[in-house]
């Protein structure tokens, strides 16, 4: 039951918003009563942390799926922005945002995890879009790294509506290859721009 708990409310408040959501209404959704939920969960935020936990390994898991498909490194980075687009499609509002916003204490906590996510991912890709000649030799590597999720998490942060913050990551990820790619690289970003539909 602890589970089916933590899954749903991932659920809801990734889709309405960590804040509009109350334990009254994730009773309700799975018919239960809320003494079942606080049975296993105390309070609200512990809740809260759980549902990210679990969030953040299905992005996990999704990710080294797409990078296990051996899709160039342009490719790939576009196909990992579908998944997040795909995932957060029914949020309205930012859910990084939200919580920044209405739980910065567990903000802070999650974040750590996350910014070491995206630094792994990130420089295995630029390695591999080296390797492959779409990216140029000479780079600094973890300086590149550094720059784009620094661009990333600032718009996710800071940017309240889903819709933008989704438009700008594509903005983001475009100016990210450009400033790495060599003219094969150009090419490669040019085709996967154009299959790109903003919502």
């Amino acid at each position: 039951m602890k589970e089916k708990i933590i899954a749903k409310a991932k659920e809801m408040f990734l889709r309405l918003g960590f804040k509009s959501i109350t334990m009254d209404d994730i009773a309700c959704e799975m018919c239960i009563s809320k003494k079942t939920i606080y049975k296993y969960f105390s309070n609200k935020d512990i809740l809260i942390e759980e549902s990210i936990k679990l969030a953040h390994i299905e992005i996990n898991e999704t990710i080294d799926k797409i990078v296990a498909q051996d899709l160039n490194a342009i490719e790939e980075n576009f196909e990992i922005k579908r998944m997040f687009k795909e995932m957060f499609k029914s949020s309205e509002t930012s859910p990084i945002y939200q919580l920044k916003k209405h739980y910065p204490e567990i903000y802070n906590k999650v974040l750590g995890l996350q910014i070491e996510v995206c630094i792994k991912c990130f420089k295995d890709n630029i390695l591999k879009g080296m390797k492959e000649g779409l990216y140029r030799k000479n780079l600094d590597v973890d300086n590149y790294v550094k720059f784009y999720y620094t661009l990333i998490f600032n718009i996710n942060e800071n940017t309240a509506l889903e819709i933008e913050a989704q438009e700008l990551e594509l903005k983001a990820l475009e100016y990210h290859i450009r400033a790495m790619a060599t003219l094969a690289g150009i090419v490669e970003l040019e085709k996967q721009l154009k299959t790109q539909i903003i919502y």
